[in-house]
């Protein structure tokens, strides 16, 4: 799994024009699933995701994570995170799950991540078309891989 995490003070999503849902100060993030993925990957990058400490203390120091501030997170499938640019110009997304895999792994992740939050998450749809507005926060911007655990 690959993860681009956002630290955001606001954020908002539609969802095939029409739908539309929104956080305030917390987390955006963009997760990509490949066929190789499994219970390990959503295990190990929902409890990194949820412990991330990316949010300023007291003394203004990034020392708090998304449980500590009690914010909110967006999680959003995104396939074009295993885009591979090697050969043209023409990304060719064969690492990413075809959607029988990738669609139960990422239900799972967003129940792990509520479990890991103890709250409920704002997601987008699978497959769908989404635009994404958000405010970063910082800015900071994460990037994670499963597969090199970092």
């Amino acid at each position: 799994m690959r993860a681009v995490i956002q630290k955001v003070s606001e954020a908002h999503i539609t969802i095939n024009r029409d739908t539309q849902k929104q956080i305030g100060a917390g987390l955006v993030v963009l997760l990509g699933i490949e066929s190789s993925d499994g219970p390990d990957d959503i295990e190990w990058l929902s409890g990194k995701i949820s412990r991330l400490r990316v949010f300023n203390d007291a003394g203004g120091v990034m020392n708090l994570s998304v449980i500590d501030v009690n914010g909110s997170v967006m999680i959003v499938s995104q396939f074009t995170l295993h885009a591979s640019t090697r050969k043209g110009n023409r990304p060719s997304y064969i690492k990413a799950a075809l959607p029988e895999i990738a669609i139960p792994l990422y239900e799972k992740f967003i129940e792990k991540m509520e479990m890991d939050l103890s709250k409920p998450v704002v997601t987008g749809k699978f497959g769908a078309y989404m635009q994404i507005g958000l405010t970063n926060d910082g800015p900071v911007t994460i990037l994670m891989d499963t597969k090199n655990r970092e």
